[in-house]
């Protein structure tokens, strides 16, 4: 929904791995130098943990991307509840090799074969696990027993391991993973972005789904979002795509502080208010203002000032017919009536004005009617949009064609 609204190509928060969508925030930057040293080295275990939502994903996926398809063969295993046999059979499926009635031994062999055809046309092979910290002890050393496939002197299978913190400390604190951890090359814990990275993060996703600057950003709304989410991608993913669908919903052309604390608190259950700011040519009725008229004991005949609120009232010779959609809407016309005529009657010419004894002038029902004018105005431009919004929503369904009135628009 608020990518139509505002006008986005793509959906710039989807919580799905995307690797178009990658951003290289400090931390990053230091486990793909690790990933990339990894992959130089071609033997061993590489370990990246990380928060839930921390892009552990992302980062491998944006990796995959980069690397040359034709010199390594790659397969990951996302579904890590396994034994040791069950994993086993999962990687020879995850290479496409079929063990359909296999025991583990042949399915061992068929992996090692594998390995070694990949091998001589000059592949190697890289097998990705995700969610390692639901893997047993016995799955990691079934996992540590293929990194033990050679050819010669070389490795014919290196592994990534990605986990949540309590796969890290694992890996660091069990006794049976001792031969396991002689063979980690490399490991990286990914920290949330820090309070300086949430703005660039955010434009940087909204501009690969064909930003054009609408809705623009208040700086207070980057640390309100920081401080909600603490700096973790999918937690700031998550609350953006109810910012944006609560931007939309209020037509709001500006996201602020106030409408990200909005969001937090209608997440939470809590009531909330909210009101979208107004863009710069609303126009704002200000606050009537009447002039007090004091009077004395008159000493012969008196003058009558014209007030204030009467010498600048708007010209209602000047108001023209407005046309208006063909919903039913409040009449505007003898209300413009009976205010023109109170007005023609408060204000004579200068030249027919004679002294009298005591000006006489209903004040308040004057302002009475000129503010329940304003409400019916403000109701007739509620019903139009109402009627235009209907409008959009049918020609968004029924196909892509510009509405009459944009067409009589555009020909003028």
């Amino acid at each position: 929904m608020y990518d139509q609204f505002y006008g986005l190509t793509g959906r710039p928060f989807q919580l799905t791995p995307d690797p178009q969508y990658y951003f290289e925030s400090a931390t990053h930057r230091k486990a793909l130098s690790y990933l990339g040293y990894g992959l130089a080295q071609g033997e061993g275990f590489i370990v990246i943990t990380g928060e839930v939502g921390a892009g552990k994903s992302t980062l491998v996926s944006h990796l995959m991307q980069s690397v040359d398809k034709s010199r390594l063969t790659a397969a990951t295993i996302v579904t890590s509840q396994l034994d040791g046999l069950d994993l086993v059979h999962m990687a020879a499926a995850s290479f496409g090799i079929d063990t359909r009635g296999l025991d583990k031994a042949s399915t061992l062999k068929s992996i090692e074969n594998f390995l070694h055809a990949e091998a001589r046309t000059g592949r190697r092979c890289l097998l990705v696990v995700d969610e390692a910290q639901n893997l047993s002890i016995d799955a990691l050393e079934e996992l540590r027993m293929l990194s033990n496939f050679q050819l010669g002197s070389s490795a014919l299978l290196q592994i990534f391991l990605l986990g949540q913190p309590e796969f890290r400390d694992l890996v660091r604190d069990a006794p049976e993973l001792e031969q396991l951890r002689q063979r980690v090359i490399a490991t990286h814990h990914l920290e949330p972005m820090q309070a300086n990275e949430v703005e660039p993060y955010i434009i940087h996703r909204l501009s690969r789904a064909g930003w054009n600057g609408s809705p623009s950003f208040s700086p207070e709304s980057f640390g309100a979002l920081f401080a909600e989410t603490g700096g973790v991608p999918r937690k700031l993913n998550t609350l953006m795509n109810r910012v944006m669908l609560m931007g939309a919903v209020e037509q709001a052309s500006r996201v602020d502080a106030s409408l990200v604390e909005a969001v937090v608190a209608d997440m939470a259950g809590k009531p909330f208010a909210y009101e979208a700011p107004m863009s710069a040519g609303t126009l704002v009725p200000e606050e009537a203002a009447i002039d007090v008229v004091t009077a004395e004991e008159p000493v012969g005949p008196m003058e009558v000032e014209t007030p204030f609120w009467v010498a600048n009232a708007p010209d209602m010779a000047a108001i023209t017919e407005t046309e208006v959609a063909s919903e039913p809407v409040v009449e505007m016309e003898p209300a413009l009536e009976e205010l023109e005529a109170l007005a023609s009657d408060t204000n004579p010419p200068v030249a027919e004005m004679r002294p009298v004894e005591a000006p006489v002038f209903d004040v308040e029902a004057l302002v009475s009617r000129i503010a329940a004018l304003e409400q019916r105005v403000s109701e007739q431009d509620d019903a139009l949009r109402r009627v235009l919004s209907t409008m959009i929503d049918w020609m968004d369904k029924e196909g892509n064609f510009e509405a009459p009135l944009v067409q009589k628009s555009r020909a003028a």
